[in-house]
């Protein structure tokens, strides 16, 4: 061999035996590295600093990389066999059980690739004297472990995304159930109810309903949204609960802290959503309220779907009125022949007729004030006076006649519109 291919192989050699070096060396500080990254990795970042569990299988994840780091560099092995260690593996796990965002977990691997490199930049400042062999060692040892990096980070990953899925359709399962059989009547606790649907049931809650007026249109995400401005609308202390029923219809529960007072959603916030209907419950507290509030935004929404066109596009439980619509539209037949026989020709579809009734049933409600039904409807008062006379007129008897009835039917009208009215009366 000429002294020039004697050269080569004996700087080979040395570089090689740089890098076998390092993997010695880091072997053998291996408990002190550990600790240095494990430390370091908590502290720039914060999403993995959780409870001692899960930091504990953190510094296991970050012991077994670096052995097998150090064995890659001792022995020259090739990083395309290696594989992801069982404790990293299970650790990426147990970060998509906890909702840890991924890009905390690549950035972890960034880190500690960073930080090793660092350090075995100070290894080889202090024992490698020949600048051309310490250049190759080092550039040897980045080429490693930049490729584990990238591999293991692949799997890792992988592992997380698998895991995530299996978790969140668990979690989902889970939740469904316990939602289920918690409206159902069920007796649940509420640590439970809160540690499984993560809604805090010790305060007051608003139940909702909402819906898109076109059944086979997909919304879901619109309606999410929605329930997100609503909860900012009426002053909900924080996020909703959200559980999709349907492509087109999703209950919600707003926190609404120590409040009793029935929320006020104007119709412009939904109209802004498109098509879209939304009915309220009253605020109720606890496990029961959760559920009594839930069952009252139904209630007002079965009402709201047999309005069809006149439906209101917030139809609220607390509305004056409204409980009563709910008692009549569970007999409809009933309704639809109180609506006939005690309205008379009152009773039509027609547009005109419709401001007729409105204007009695305030007209009413008010006490027979003709100056208070006007100021609450924005009219004169001789306006209202002709309307009240043509709708006794209409209805062809006196106020004084079967005046529940009359309120009866007039309240029907107005919550159910279509389905107590007649096209042909």
């Amino acid at each position: 061999m000429s002294a020039a291919g004697d050269a080569t192989a004996a700087f080979d050699r040395a570089w090689n035996d740089r890098v076998a070096a390092l993997g010695t060396s880091m072997a053998g500080q291996l408990p002190a590295l550990t600790d240095r990254l494990h430390a370091g990795l908590l502290a720039h970042i914060p999403e993995l600093k959780s409870d001692p569990v899960l930091e504990d299988l953190l510094r296991s994840s970050v012991d077994a990389n670096l052995e097998t780091v150090a064995h890659l560099l001792q022995h020259d092995l090739d990083v395309e066999d290696a594989t992801v260690p069982v404790a990293a593996r299970e650790y990426s796990r147990r970060l998509a059980q906890r909702g840890v965002n991924s890009t905390a977990l690549v950035r972890a691997y960034r880190l500690g690739q960073q930080w090793i490199s660092d350090w075995a930049f100070e290894e080889i400042r202090g024992k490698e004297k020949d600048p051309d062999v310490a250049y190759r060692a080092i550039r040897e040892m980045i080429d490693v472990t930049f490729h584990y990096i990238d591999q293991i980070t692949e799997q890792v990953i992988a592992a997380y995304e698998t895991e995530r899925k299996k978790w969140l359709a668990h979690q989902n399962t889970v939740r469904t159930q316990l939602l289920e059989q918690l409206l159902a009547g069920e007796p649940i606790d509420a640590v439970t109810a809160e540690t499984t649907l993560g809604h805090r049931m010790r305060q007051h809650h608003v139940g909702a309903v909402l819906w898109a007026v076109d059944a086979a249109t997909d919304v879901l995400g619109d309606l999410e949204r929605l329930a997100g401005t609503i909860a900012q609308e009426i002053g909900a202390v924080g996020a909703p609960f959200v559980a999709p029923r349907d492509r087109s219809t999703t209950w919600a529960w707003f926190p609404m802290g120590t409040s009793t007072t029935p929320p006020e959603l104007p119709d412009s916030v939904v109209g802004a959503a498109g098509p879209v209907r939304v009915s309220l419950g009253a605020p109720a507290s606890g496990v029961a309220g959760f559920r009594a509030t839930h069952d009252q935004a139904m209630a007002a929404a079965y009402v709201a779907r047999l309005a069809g066109e006149r439906g209101q596009r917030v139809t609220s439980y607390s509305a004056n009125g409204l409980r009563a619509a709910t008692l009549l539209a569970a007999d409809l037949g009933g309704s639809r022949r109180l609506v006939t026989d005690v309205l008379g020709g009152l009773a039509s579809a027609d547009g005109g007729a419709t401001r007729l009734r409105d204007t009695l049933l305030v007209f009413l409600d008010s006490g027979g004030s003709y100056l208070a039904t006007a100021e609450l409807l924005h009219l004169h008062k001789n306006t209202v006076r002709y309307r009240v006379e043509k709708a006794v007129e209409l209805r062809g008897r006196s106020l004084d006649e079967a005046p529940l009835e009359l309120h009866l039917a007039l309240l029907a009208c107005h919550w159910l519109g279509d389905a107590v009215l007649s096209p042909t009366t």
